[in-house]
């Protein structure tokens, strides 16, 4: 029953419109003087209210998505401050906003080490950077140590989705946008989600049940590299495009590792896997050849790649490359007239500013197949 639920509330979810970008609830009415010293409470993502300026000029971010929400934004000009995680990615594609901002990050001094959604934040720094805010995707107790020892407002903007855009991603950008006064550009970007999410269901929704292949997704990144056996059920860009996910007869939620005999049990039509992890697979490959070959998708050539989407959080970005990429593998004739470099970039453009899609498949974050073996 637990799994028929959270497959049930998945779908329901993936399906909704994401709707208006309207203003999250508060619990105040802004207070103080006018200007830049009048005030409001809102409630963040964790359900604290926090008391913030009602017009923020200057902040920081902490924790893992909190800058990709403000760069999805178009907010980066008001930050005074960067993670020193955020700035391996000149030449990397591997995390979206950070490959794209790189010139505005590396010009702004280092508030703290990031790498997670613990305490990673070097408080004298903060202070000297002076932000009238912090957002934050800190677990609570790290978001209410930064708050006391720093005396700043810090909002969670955390979104608890696993791996794809629900309400609770929703939520967080609304809160965002409401905080920034990002409203307009908040819509912008829903609707065109709204709009890509319709189109993969409609294009994969005409195929009959009987006639869709079984798919599975390995080696996956989810908290670091996995093997072949790393897998998710609920996986975002399956349940974008109706995919049936052998993982989900399963009764996980999300990121699992499952026992290589049920792989065999299943023994998935398709298989993708992430291009960055194929190392680990080729090693078991080299150990455990008879179990690879066992698979009848290895069999047949049916094996492709699914680059990552989680980094620092789920690059949303790389998350609706990803879905598009299966509906091209699993229904050919329902997306015959997409291309998939150009709708890339389409999604990079409008999120980011930015087409680079090129520049991530020679990154390695490329679509295509997998020969193992070879």
């Amino acid at each position: 029953m637990k799994r028929i639920c959270s497959l049930l509330l998945a779908g329901i979810l993936l399906l909704l419109p994401l709707s208006a970008c309207s203003a999250p609830a508060q619990s105040g009415e802004a207070s103080g003087s006018s200007g830049d010293s009048q005030t409001r409470t809102v409630v963040d993502m964790l359900g604290r209210e926090v008391e913030v300026p009602t017009n923020i000029k200057r902040i920081v971010c902490t924790g893992s998505n909190a800058l990709r929400m403000v760069s999805y934004l178009q907010a980066t000009d008001l930050l005074v401050g960067v993670e020193e995680t955020d700035l391996a990615y000149e030449t990397s594609t591997k995390r979206d906003y950070a490959h794209v901002y790189y010139d505005t990050f590396q010009d702004l001094p280092v508030i703290g080490k990031g790498g997670g959604t613990a305490y990673t934040a070097y408080p004298e720094e903060v202070l000297a950077a002076d932000p009238d805010v912090i957002l934050t995707c800190y677990v609570q107790e790290a978001a209410e140590q930064l708050q006391n020892e720093t005396g700043i407002p810090v909002v969670s903007i955390r979104s608890a989705s696993a791996n794809f855009i629900d309400q609770d991603w929703q939520d967080a950008l609304n809160l965002t946008a409401d905080l920034l006064g990002k409203e307009e550009r908040c819509q912008e970007l829903l609707d065109y989600i709204d709009t890509c999410k319709a189109d993969l269901q409609a294009r994969s929704a005409s195929v009959p049940e009987e006639d869709k292949p079984t798919v599975y997704t390995g080696a996956v990144t989810f908290s670091g590299s996995h093997g072949f056996a790393g897998t998710y059920a609920n996986f975002g860009p399956f349940l974008a495009v109706n995919a049936r996910n052998v993982a989900d007869e399963t009764e996980e939620d999300a990121f699992f590792e499952v026992d290589l005999e049920q792989v065999l049990m299943w023994d998935p039509d398709i298989i993708f896997l992430d291009p960055g992890n194929l190392s680990l697979v080729e090693e078991e490959y080299a150990s455990n050849p008879d179990f690879f070959q066992a698979l009848t998708a290895i069999q047949e050539g049916r094996v492709y790649t699914m680059p990552s989407f989680n980094n620092y959080s789920t690059s949303t970005t790389y998350c609706l490359i990803d879905a598009y990429f299966t509906g091209t593998v699993l229904y050919p004739e329902q997306f015959a007239d997409v291309d998939l470099e150009a709708k890339g970039n389409e999604i990079l453009t409008e999120f980011l500013g930015k087409a680079y899609f090129d520049e991530m498949e020679a990154d390695g974050l490329y679509y295509g197949t997998i020969h193992l073996g070879e």
